[in-house]
């Protein structure tokens, strides 16, 4: 079970969701962060039961701001269902524009009035923008090379075998229309990991909407523990193969349908 406090969401709406677990030493300095660069916006904070304390210090902190909402979650599910649950608490209330941030400070707050901005520029404005390490203008900061080597493979590989033409495609810093997430079918989403960013992508590009990069730098961690593990990674390679395969498989039955018409 899940409980959560906020209120309504006005027209034109942001709300920057920030899952945490064990996250008490960055949430406060991150969270004042973003309300600094976008004093408009509300913040969720989705925690998964952390044992250190993230959960009752938002409490505070949203007992202190009215802009900041958090939602308890009673055992640590993942990345993925931390997501799909703010996602549904953010549009139970009707808010229009869905950030993700993650709560160590590898993204900087100070780029999101450029991400938001982009979402709404142009004739023909995205319906999704991600923060992207990986475009020109992008980068890595305090990584080690195997943390590197290991990411920008697995955005190469999900990038040919899902044919999306997303370079950071694992991005964990994107903003959505929550009009575009109410159309992906989010009960049906059980990626957890970075495997969820991949999923959410490809749902997105499939279904006809447009998602642009813009550059960002991130910068790892300075306090805490990283949650990458190696169940993870597994999960993203087993998960993102089979849908190549399936994808595969479906583009050579429509060829061959197609010649014995």
């Amino acid at each position: 079970m899940a409980n959560g406090r906020g209120a309504s969401a006005g027209a034109d709406s942001v709300l920057v969701v920030v899952p945490t677990y064990d996250e008490r030493e960055n949430l406060e300095p991150v969270l004042r962060r973003v309300l600094t660069a976008v004093p408009e916006a509300h913040v969720l904070v989705v925690d998964d039961d952390s044992p250190d304390g993230t959960g009752d210090l938002a409490d505070e902190l949203a007992a202190a701001d009215a802009r900041v909402h958090v939602l308890h979650r009673t055992d640590k599910a993942g990345l993925g269902a931390a997501y799909v649950a703010g996602f549904e608490w953010a549009m139970r209330r009707g808010y229009d524009v869905l950030v993700e941030m993650d709560a160590d400070g590898s993204h900087a707050p100070e780029d999101l009035p450029r991400l938001l901005g982009a979402l709404g520029e142009g004739s023909d404005p995205p319906h999704v923008v991600v923060g992207s390490r990986y475009v020109p203008g992008g980068r890595v900061v305090n990584w080690p090379w195997h943390r590197q080597m290991l990411s920008r493979g697995a955005n190469v590989y999900s990038k040919v075998a899902l044919g999306v033409p997303v370079n950071d495609i694992t991005a964990g810093f994107r903003v959505y229309r929550a009009d575009v997430l109410a159309a992906l079918n989010l009960d049906s989403i059980a990626s957890q990991g970075y495997c969820f960013q991949v999923d959410l992508t490809w749902r997105a590009v499939e279904a006809g909407y447009t998602v642009v990069e813009l550059p960002i730098t991130f910068v790892d961690r300075e306090a805490g523990e990283s949650k990458m593990s190696g169940s993870i990674v597994r999960e993203a390679l087993v998960r993102v193969t089979k849908w190549g395969v399936r994808r595969r498989g479906n583009q050579a039955w429509h060829a061959v349908r197609s010649v014995l018409r």
